[in-house]
């Protein structure tokens, strides 16, 4: 006799699991804690098996018998549906587990102790901003030329065509550690090749020697933030770069000894980076402790000042004298090394101030203070040479009378 719906809900606990029986083998395992679990009897291959097929009253009896008639339907064709459950249950977590984004955060993982801390962090800003919330669920596998390529160009539809090809970079990495890990067999950035916007390469706007005595001047005539025209000044003076100016704290600098250690986690190549300071870069110091001595950043940001600066903070400053296109923070390194290389500076000297990356990483990471005292006479007479270009667009020429 055929089980019913009724007799199913109806049916109470014993000592002992018992079992209720519809047809074709299927049958309702009652256990006596109450838990109500639908089965299968098959053979295959002359075993004796069992497939559970779900539990009561979450799969009704209806349900159940569909699964038992798709079960049975597997064994006319000689296969058995248990081990194609198993198979499908593998998939489901393999998949899961194989997701672009699981695969992405091992590689990060793999890789990330031979990079910086600040490239580590930005590779991971990539991945989580601008391609996990797109492809980070798909599995790995799953994801073919064209879907990629909409996340590109959507990367590009905002006009950051440098993000979109670092972007882009990444993913073709993280699908070349998927295939060298088993998970995948092929990459389909390989086919996207060429297929990205370019824009033509345009180098950081810098000054001339020549652009520097009115640059000056606008500077102490700026009449924007107190703190933003300090920012400009001590960039010139040191020229770093504009985020590790911008991340600086006040326990890095040693204003008796006229050192700034900026800490290797704070550096691009991850090393620590000696900047002797000039006395006016000391001057300009003090005048920005009165402002923000007591915060932890040297330059807090405006808004939320347990943040440093903004990074367009520098920038608009310098729109805001009239230089948009003319002058970026970036280009003051430029200028700088420009011009002590013409005066006959020693150009390793002058490198290893601008803290350009060293091809022997064993010897990068001692060389901190290599050069050390010739950089801190090279640094005072870069200020006084700015000193002198800003004295001179004071100067009023005067005209003989005829």
């Amino acid at each position: 006799m055929a089980l019913t719906d009724i007799r199913a809900r109806s049916s109470r606990p014993q000592n002992r699991p018992y079992k209720l029986f519809d047809a074709d083998g299927m049958y309702l395992l009652v256990q006596p804690n109450g838990a109500k679990y639908w089965r299968l009897k098959y053979r295959h291959a002359g075993k004796e098996k069992v497939l559970a097929l779900g539990v009561f009253p979450e799969v009704s009896l209806k349900t159940a018998r569909e699964r038992r008639a798709s079960a049975r339907l597997m064994l006319t064709g000689r296969r058995d549906p248990g081990a194609e459950r198993k198979s499908e249950k593998l998939l489901v977590t393999l998949r899961a587990g194989n997701t672009f984004e699981t695969v992405a955060r091992e590689w990060w993982e793999a890789k990330r102790n031979g990079w910086s801390t600040a490239y580590q962090s930005a590779v991971l800003s990539r991945l989580e901003d601008d391609l996990f919330p797109k492809i980070g669920a798909l599995p790995i596998t799953e994801i073919e030329a064209p879907t990629l390529l909409e996340v590109i160009r959507g990367i590009e539809r905002r006009g950051a065509l440098e993000l979109a090809k670092k972007a882009f970079g990444a993913a073709g990495q993280v699908f070349r550690y998927a295939i060298a890990t088993a998970r995948a067999k092929s990459d389909p950035s390989r086919d996207l090749r060429g297929a990205l916007k370019t824009r033509d390469v345009q180098h950081y706007a810098r000054l001339t020697e020549a652009d520097l005595p009115e640059f000056l001047e606008k500077l102490e005539a700026y009449d924007g933030n107190l703190l933003t025209r300090l920012a400009i000044k001590l960039l010139m003076l040191t020229f770093v770069r504009t985020g590790e100016l911008r991340g600086a704290r006040w326990p890095e600098f040693d204003l008796a000894k006229r050192e700034w250690r900026i800490p290797a986690e704070r550096m691009k190549m991850d090393v620590l980076h000696i900047v002797p300071l000039s006395k006016q870069a000391v001057a300009v110091l003090e005048e920005i402790k009165t402002l923000s001595g007591k915060r932890e950043h040297v330059f807090p940001n405006e808004h939320h000042p347990q943040k440093c600066m903004s990074e367009n903070t520098i920038l608009f400053g310098l729109y805001r004298m009239g230089y948009r296109g003319r002058a970026t923070g970036h280009g003051f390194r430029a200028t700088a090394s420009t011009i002590l290389n013409e005066q006959g500076w020693n150009r390793d000297a002058i490198e290893r101030q601008l803290a350009h990356s060293e091809k022997d990483d064993v010897r990068a990471a001692y060389n901190h203070a290599e050069y050390l005292p010739e950089r801190r006479r090279m640094m005072q007479h870069w200020a006084d040479y700015l000193d002198a270009r800003r004295d001179r667009a004071n100067v009023v020429p005067l005209h003989l009378a005829a």
